[in-house]
């Protein structure tokens, strides 16, 4: 089966229903497009939990700041419908800002609590109620029986889960492993602002978060290895650091001491045009994941 592209949530509700009607299982994945490998990797996973896959592409203008790049992010879709039809995707849903925000909009969906007022809550006010608003209508519009997202964004996909509970959403929220290139940095459509230099320093980010990680999680105090962390980070050419912090890895609570349950370890920081993300999990006696 070959890929279809629909632009309306009509069309995406009439096949989605269509292949509902025949039994099969429905996955969808979000996306903002420009498509990579991570992004595929996504896919695989959608296809390991049910019969059809549906990828959307809309870059979500009520996610991105004022002063944030909404206008200058990468829009690529006839490559990105290639990448699809290669990985064997039946469905790209592909919808205009008019087709998902119509004259008269006026709803918003919100996430209250430690969740979304910290890490990338913090340095982005109001991303995550963008995120919450447009996840909310992609679940709806399809009504698929899982989504699929990546734990680059650990603390969207926290959020996520957090309000399909809550709003009782019947879907199976699933988180996806980071895919990285071969030096380690994680895939991100982001990437593709890094200058040739910018790009050679940009594993800094993983290398950092792995030292911190194998010391964490055999004991080790976190404060002098973060505060050795940002020193490595500044070091090679990043400016300024929004985060590096440990964070429990349910509730997203600061880590302060030593970490003695599961926890995760957050990065932001700019290099260039580019504000790149990564996080490692800490697991007490264990290693990185």
């Amino acid at each position: 089966m070959s890929l279809t592209t629909v632009h309306t949530v009509a069309d995406l509700r009439a096949t989605a229903a269509d292949w509902r009607a025949q039994g099969l299982r429905v996955a969808l994945v979000p996306t903002m497009g420009a498509l990579h490998d991570g992004h595929i990797s996504l896919t695989h996973l959608a296809r390991e939990h049910a019969d059809r896959v549906i990828v959307s592409i809309f870059v979500n203008p009520t996610q991105f700041g004022p002063n944030e790049d909404f206008g200058a992010y990468p829009r690529t879709l006839p490559d990105d419908q290639k990448l699809l039809d290669a990985a064997g995707v039946e469905l790209c849903f592909a919808p205009s800002v008019d087709e998902m925000y119509p004259d008269g909009f006026a709803t918003k969906v919100s996430v209250d609590g430690a969740m979304t007022n910290v890490l990338c809550g913090a340095s982005r006010p109001g991303h995550f109620d963008g995120v919450a608003q447009i996840v909310t209508k992609l679940l709806l519009q399809s009504l698929p029986d899982c989504a699929i997202f990546g734990q680059k964004d650990y603390q969207q996909l926290m959020v996520i889960r957090r309000f399909a509970a809550d709003l009782n959403i019947p879907v199976d929220i699933i988180g996806a492993k980071i895919l990285r290139e071969e030096d380690g940095l994680a895939m991100s459509s982001r990437n593709r602002y890094l200058l040739p230099d910018e790009r050679a320093v940009a594993p800094t980010l993983n290398r950092v978060l792995a030292d911190i990680t194998a010391q964490a999680a055999k004991g080790a105090a976190l404060a002098p290895l973060l505060a050795k962390g940002r020193e490595d980070i500044l070091a090679a050419g990043f400016a300024p650091i929004d985060y590096l912090e440990v964070r429990d890895a349910e509730t997203l609570e600061l880590v302060n001491d030593t970490v003695k349950k599961p926890a995760r370890i957050f990065v932001a920081a700019r290099l260039g045009k580019a504000r790149l993300i990564d996080n490692h999990a800490i697991i007490p006696g264990g290693s990185a994941a």
